[in-house]
């Protein structure tokens, strides 16, 4: 891994919960308020912290199973609940991580078309880029449940650079995750990782990617200006 690579890519991809935005802590209500309703004890934030990454059937499901058991028919259950707490509590206590919005008013600056690409359902995730007031960076929001895959698989990828109108190896991927890198990589995009967002446990400097950055303005070190 070089750790100053540069790229200089016609559009720039961006993952949400981890990478833009600080979501844990909106996040972890939902998860303990679904608990307390389903009469099961309550996860810390660092515990739901390691289980954020690839959408919420799996958040529930770790909360549900981690240390415990639980049907499927529970899980169904649990799932529900927590999308109706989690549609009341959506960006209340969530933050934009430093940098990032001096990072997207320069990428906007130079012309370069934005997405983000997310394993989050797009019930929750558009009203979150609105309530942040980031949205309007965004040209397009490739989200969970858009298709039926999520990452690490590449589709989601390509479908937003065909959205965008460039090819996948034109963009550049920005991430959290071995889920974001893997799916960058499947679709032939170099890929950076933040390393102060939610790797759901993986030492982020164990996954393999094109450069590491410990605050959202570094990808711009990484970027060749136009």
């Amino acid at each position: 891994m070089s750790v100053r690579a540069r790229f200089s890519p016609r559009a720039v991809l961006f993952d949400l919960d981890g990478t833009l935005l600080d979501t844990i802590a909106d996040l972890a209500d939902a998860a303990n308020l679904m608990l307390a309703e389903l009469g099961r004890p309550g996860r810390s934030e660092d515990e739901i912290h390691g289980f954020v990454g690839k959408g919420i059937p799996n958040l529930v499901r770790r909360c549900m199973t981690e240390g415990s058991t639980a049907s499927e028919d529970e899980i169904d259950f649990a799932v529900g609940v927590f999308r109706h707490h989690y549609a009341r509590v959506n960006g209340a206590r969530t933050r934009i991580y430093p940098g990032v919005t001096e990072l997207l008013v320069t990428l906007r600056a130079r012309d370069l078309p934005l997405a983000v690409v997310t394993n989050k359902a797009e019930a929750f995730t558009l009203p979150l880029l609105e309530r942040m007031e980031i949205a309007h960076y965004f040209d397009t929001v490739v989200s969970g449940d858009t298709l039926a895959v999520k990452k690490p698989d590449p589709a989601t990828v390509h479908l937003a650079c065909t959205r965008l109108g460039v090819a996948a190896t034109e963009a550049l991927m920005i991430g959290d995750s071995a889920n974001d890198a893997l799916a960058a990589q499947g679709a032939g995009m170099p890929v950076l990782l933040v390393t102060y967002g939610y790797s759901e446990g993986v030492p982020v400097d164990t996954i393999e990617c094109d450069g590491l950055v410990s605050n959202a303005l570094q990808v711009l070190d990484h970027i060749v200006p136009a």
